[in-house]
């Protein structure tokens, strides 16, 4: 048999004929690589001497050494050009000038001319007209037109003084950017900033991370707004926090506009203002505040808060004004003022908080109750200490009424003037002047406590001692008349004084209570306001 050698020979024909034509290849001349055509080369202005050393790349330059590229001239004292790759290092009294612009002086370059990056080190100085940065490790960027530093650096211009760790700026726009330990100078004030951005012809300053603003009038916390150097004017955001120079004030608010040089800041939702000295907080969706005059106001859903005392006071209006002496502070409250007290509650149309005697004036239909007791009037005077109210003291119209928590029985007094007594959170002792009238059920002292009927007194003046809201003596002068009616005799119209209004379902029952608003219901909206008794008003 045969073998068949013909595949074996067919293909060891091919591998010569391949074999052949990669020598053919390899002996043809070898091609350069392509070139950029848009690729620009690093030129030779000037060198006093030029040479070149065994097996090293460079060309050697040495003195009044000026190199060209793209529009930048580079001057230095020596420098290694690597012309295969189109970079060099400068040596020595370094120099960059781009144009009438950019001045940048160190002690070493190395320049890649295919990127346009220049790495300068070791005391750089970078100039334009406006400012000068200094740093021992700079990466100035041509392309980008942008210098960066990342060792640690400072921007100087007239107004102010930057350093970070790491910082960035751009000739262009005009604009830094600085990251890590931040710290601007100016000589008013110094931010102290994790991140921050810095315009060095606007003169405004971007916080872009935790940030402390530091003057002689306070120091602000925020996390992100701007700073306007030339104007003082600040936008501060994220619940930005301004403390007064001695700690005793604090403004904060999820916008604040503020003034360093006049002290006044606008405030833009959830503002609370507190003052740690007098003890006194103000709340508001919208306020403003002068550090200055120390005058604040806060409106929508607006409330302040009195802790001088050891029972805090709440207080809502629709405005409200915090007003500042050098000891004490007032509040004022206008439309749809309620407040709340553990020992005493009330509303009013207007109302203003003396805190230095610690009495609440309230006019516009006040209405204040303690317990079981409802007082209103043309205006009310309540005097407090630091434990409970002390005395209310109700001009020219009051209406005192006392709920005995029977259905429809309540004891009442009115005339022209009423002073109501408290001790212990209680009232104990009432005095009326002028026009005096009441009316009280009368209790038999039996363990049963019978009612024996309701009595009425008329006088010139009445005075009433009371104990666990239970009346002791009553006592009145000057042509005095009294009558008691069983209750089965009672009329329906007799058991209640000209003016009656109980209106325990307006009263604050706990804190936030406060933000109802003050409408009142039924004949009790129909208020006609009752008239004014003189001095020579008496009963006959």
């Amino acid at each position: 048999m045969k073998k068949q050698i013909r595949p074996y020979i067919r293909f060891k024909g091919i591998l010569s004929l391949s074999v052949l034509f990669v020598l053919m290849i390899s002996a043809l001349p070898q091609q350069p690589p392509p070139v950029n055509p848009n690729l620009k080369i690093i030129e030779l202005k000037q060198a006093s001497s030029l040479y070149k050393r065994e097996n090293f790349d460079a060309q050697i330059l040495i003195d009044s050494v000026i190199l060209y590229h793209e529009g930048a001239y580079m001057y230095c004292d020596s420098a290694y050009l690597f012309e295969q790759t189109n970079t060099f290092e400068a040596f020595s009294n370094v120099r960059m000038e781009q144009g009438d612009t950019i001045f940048v002086y160190g002690d070493y370059l190395h320049y890649d001319g295919n990127t346009r990056l220049a790495r300068l080190r070791d005391n750089i100085r970078m100039e334009d007209k406006q400012v000068t940065l200094f740093t021992d490790s700079l990466n100035y960027d041509r392309a980008a037109n942008l210098g960066y530093y990342f060792d640690g650096g400072m921007l100087i211009d007239e107004k102010n003084e930057l350093t970070s760790f790491w910082g960035q700026y751009d000739p262009v726009s005009k604009d830094a950017l600085f990251s890590d330990s931040v710290k601007l100078i100016n000589e008013d004030y110094t931010i102290y900033s994790d991140t921050l951005k810095y315009n060095t012809e606007t003169k405004i300053a971007d916080i872009l991370g935790p940030s402390t603003i530091v003057s002689d009038s306070g120091y602000i916390n925020t996390s992100h707004g701007w700073y306007n150097t030339n104007t003082d004017d600040a936008r501060l955001f994220n619940r930005s926090e301004i403390y007064s120079n001695d700690n005793t004030k604090m403004l904060v608010g999820d916008t604040v506009f503020y003034n360093r040089a006049t002290g006044f800041g606008e405030v833009f939702g959830n503002m609370y203002l507190e003052d740690f000295k007098r003890k006194a907080i103000l709340h508001g969706n919208y306020g403003i505040y002068n550090e200055k005059t120390e005058y604040g106001m806060a409106t929508e859903s607006a409330y302040a808060i009195d802790y001088s005392q050891s029972d805090s006071l709440f207080l809502h209006g629709d405005t409200l004004k915090m007003i500042t002496d050098s000891i004490y502070k007032d509040i004022k409250a206008y439309y749809n003022v309620r407040f709340y007290r553990e020992d005493i509650q009330g509303v009013c149309d207007s109302m203003n908080y003396v805190q230095k005697d610690s009495i609440l004036y309230l006019i516009g239909n006040p209405v204040i109750w303690n317990k079981s007791n409802q007082i209103l009037g043309n205006r009310i005077d309540v005097h407090m200490n630091d434990s409970t109210v002390e005395k209310a003291h109700v001009r020219d119209y009051a209406l005192a009424i006392q709920d005995r928590e029977n259905e429809g029985q309540y004891n009442q007094i009115s005339g022209r003037d009423l002073k109501a007594f408290f001790e212990e959170e209680e009232l104990r002792h009432v005095l009326v002047e002028g026009n005096a009238e009441s009316l009280y059920y009368l209790v038999e002292e039996d363990s049963a406590r019978t009612i024996i009927g309701l009595n009425k007194t008329e006088s010139a003046y009445l005075s009433m001692d009371f104990l666990n809201d239970e009346l002791q003596k009553l006592k009145l002068w000057s042509s005095t008349k009294a009558v008691t009616t069983p209750l089965s005799q009672l009329k329906a119209d007799e058991s209640k004084l000209k003016g009656f209004m109980w209106l325990d379902y307006l009263r604050p029952m706990h804190r936030m209570d406060i933000f109802r608003r003050n409408e009142r219901q039924g004949p009790d909206s129909e208020v006609v306001a009752p008239r004014k008794f003189s001095r020579d008003d008496a009963v006959e």
